[in-house]
């Protein structure tokens, strides 16, 4: 959830964005979240060996922004000691280094603020405050403000959240900016409702109906005050002219006139506010009737294996459907195991890399169709690699390439090594591909429901949990149109 506002002030132009940069864009914009974070990872890398650091920031807290929307918060804070490690190895200068931990920090409050982990977004914060005052950027200071009240209004700190929103809506009020802390407190309600939070809408409704009070009294007094400015230039200028009562009277009229319809657009105000008050308490029910049935569906996934296998194992094994069953079994405990692990190092060992290709190609070779031509491209080295669990995604996709190449057709196994710290493994077949819209689906698990018998669907979710564990990840290479390219990133 991105909470940097639009009511902030305009600084200096925007540099040109790179292509990747706005692939990755457009891809978040039509929610592939996938491929947007692996584009956006690019970018931030890109921009980074360009010098241009600010920008590479910002596209790295957005992948980071990606990860814990799918609730992969230990590779979310992996990618963000990447970039901080970054900022202070290419910026010297205290004010602009601060303006770039901004990024970061507000990040990881973020995760803590979702969390719901207090003490830690307590901190998070106090670091963020600390970083905008060193940066003394306006535009900085302005989203602080608004950052602090979602922490009050999240942890149910009301009267602080109170204090802070009422000191940036004086800020704009001041200033006559109506409009904008209008924006803003409608954006507050629009964030309490995708995060679920039916006391950061309660809170912020709230304010803003407190708000609306206060502010139609200083509109009427500002609309008043401008009809007694018109009236009286008006009477200045009839007694200019020395003009008859005829023309008074016309005058008055016409502020009469006015005045009506005033009132009439205050009515009409009015009774759109009563509706959106009456909507919004709806869609308080709906959220809390939303959270119970999340809750419930979360506990019932993660017994399901320990339910299941009891029963299955006192039938007969030999069974197809079964067996199918068995599968599913293991592999929702395995998904479960993988999601819940706390975090943990990863184990690597020095691995050659040609040789652990071949062997990989050599599994399936009695699997494929007739005139399937089978290729490895390795360089000849070797490279630190936890061998059980990249073995598990590779042979997974190689198997699947088995499937759906038809004859004579070719499945190839490739290592690049990207930077000094990244490499990757791609997996190519000129099978049927995957339709662009089904893309982003396949790593997601339970999206629908199937019969066992032909798989569980839990493969490349299981694979995708394997590499995010690596400090990695796994994405389809969406620029790749002539059958399916697997791209396993790895970050050492």
């Amino acid at each position: 959830m991105t909470l940097l506002l639009s009511f902030t002030f305009v600084g200096a132009q925007e540099a040109q964005k790179s292509e990747l940069q706005q692939r990755a864009e457009n891809e978040d914009k039509n929610d592939k979240i996938a491929s947007a974070r692996f584009l956006y990872i690019r970018a931030f890398e890109d921009y980074v060996s360009k010098g241009q650091l600010k920008q590479g920031v910002e596209c790295g807290a957005k992948a980071t922004s990606l990860y814990y929307k799918e609730n992969y918060f230990q590779e979310a804070f992996d990618l963000l000691r990447r970039i901080d490690q970054t900022i202070t190895s290419k910026e010297s200068v205290p004010s602009k280094q601060s303006a770039l931990r901004y990024y970061t920090v507000k990040e990881r409050l973020q995760m803590y603020i979702k969390m719901r982990r207090l003490e830690s977004a307590k901190e998070q914060l106090s670091n963020l405050e600390n970083h905008a005052n060193v940066a003394g950027d306006e535009n900085l200071k302005n989203d602080l403000l608004y950052t602090k009240a979602i922490y009050y209004y999240t942890f149910g700190l009301t009267a602080q959240g109170n204090a802070v929103f009422k000191e940036m809506a004086d800020k704009l009020t001041a200033s006559k900016e109506y409009d904008k802390v209008d924006e803003v407190y409608k954006t507050l309600i629009s964030n309490g409702r995708k995060s679920n939070s039916a006391s950061l809408v309660a809170q912020s409704y709230s304010s803003y109906m407190a708000w609306k009070d206060s502010v139609s009294a200083l509109k009427t007094a500002d609309e008043i005050g401008a009809l007694k400015q018109q009236i009286a230039d008006n009477e200045a200028t009839i007694a200019d002219k020395d003009s008859s009562l005829g023309t008074r009277q016309a005058i008055i009229i016409g502020l009469s006139v006015l005045a009506v319809a005033l009132a009439a657009a205050l009515a009409l105000g009015a009774l759109v506010l009563m509706r959106f008050i009456l909507l919004t308490r709806k869609q308080k029910k709906i959220i809390n009737l939303a959270n119970e049935s999340n809750a419930l569906k979360a506990k019932f996934i993660s017994n399901i294996s320990a339910q299941l296998e009891p029963t299955l194992r006192k039938l007969d094994g030999r069974q197809p459907e079964v067996k199918a069953l068995l599968s599913f079994s293991d592999h929702i405990q395995t998904l479960s195991d993988l999601e819940n692990r706390p975090a943990e190092e990863i184990e690597s060992e020095d691995t050659k890399i040609p040789q652990f290709c071949e062997e990989l190609m050599e599994q399936i070779r009695d699997k494929v169709k007739s005139d399937v031509t089978l290729t490895v491209d390795a360089p000849k080295m070797s490279a630190k690699i936890n061998k059980e669990y990249v073995s598990h995604i590779l042979l997974h996709l190689l198997e699947n390439a088995a499937i759906y190449t038809p004859a004579g057709g070719r499945i190839k196994l490739e290592y690049k090594k990207r930077s000094a710290h990244t490499h990757q493994f791609l997996v190519t077949d000129t099978g049927c591909g995957i339709p662009e819209e089904k893309r982003e689906g396949v790593f997601k698990p339970f999206l629908e429901i199937r019969d066992l018998t032909t798989g569980d669907g839990l493969g490349l979710p299981i694979c995708k949990q394997m590499a995010l564990k690596m400090d990695g990840d796994l994405d389809i290479d969406p620029e790749y149109s002539k059958g399916t390219r697997f791209v396993l990133s790895l970050h050492m």
